[in-house]
């Protein structure tokens, strides 16, 4: 069959459990037995019903019960699912840290544009561009910039996620839903941090930009 995850199946073999017990362990008795039931509503009925009967079969006291343990996986599973609650809101909470950072930086790199370009604001302005255009320009740079980032974090995730499937044997999947989502949280920060500075390129004065040193 190959190998997957961390085990090669070729090199696995399936033997009797009383041969495993005997020939192998040295042993002649289970550490643990696995219960699977048919309905998930019958689990607490099933489980104290185990209970009962290991008690009864190895004559122990009822208020010996921690001689031996019995897990529920329904509570297994909520633990899980709270766990992993919990590690989406910490993820969450440094995914909006990582897009106010970048955010940020966005805003400095355009601000930076708009004070090495004042003269050629203050050219376009002479020539006839509206305000709105300038206003426009700057903020499809910084959606642009923004969103060619995305684009390269996206391709790079989903490079990750093939590379965890062909060598880890893990069950990863990129959703259509999430490059979309990513995508829009890109385009809405660019367009969101590249305001002001559009915003303060729009309002130069011609005259005065013209004369900038």
């Amino acid at each position: 069959k190959g190998a997957g995850g961390w085990r090669d199946r070729d090199d696995l073999v399936i033997i009797p459990v009383t041969t495993a017990m005997y020939r192998l362990l040295g042993k002649d008795y289970l550490n643990t037995i696995e219960v699977e039931v048919q309905n998930s509503k019958l689990l607490e009925v099933a489980q104290e019903n185990i209970k009962k009967t290991i008690i009864k079969r190895h004559k122990l006291k009822k208020n010996n019960e921690e001689s031996f343990q019995i897990f529920n996986m329904a509570e297994i599973q909520e633990t899980i699912q709270s766990t992993t609650r919990t590690l989406s809101w910490l993820l969450g909470s440094i995914a909006v840290i990582s897009l106010l950072v970048g955010g940020i930086g966005v805003m400095n790199i355009m601000l930076v544009s708009v004070t090495e370009r004042t003269r050629e604001i203050g050219l376009r302005k002479a020539i006839g561009a509206r305000a709105r255009d300038i206003m426009m320009q700057f903020l499809i740079e910084s959606t642009v910039m923004t969103l060619s980032g995305g684009i390269v974090g996206i391709l790079f995730g989903t490079g990750v996620s093939i590379m965890l499937t062909t060598f880890m044997g893990w069950t990863t999947k990129v959703t259509l839903s999430s490059v979309v989502l990513a995508t829009s949280f890109t385009i809405a920060v660019g367009m969101g941090f590249g305001l002001w500075p559009a915003k303060q390129a729009s309002v130069l004065n011609p005259v005065e930009a013209l004369r900038y040193e």
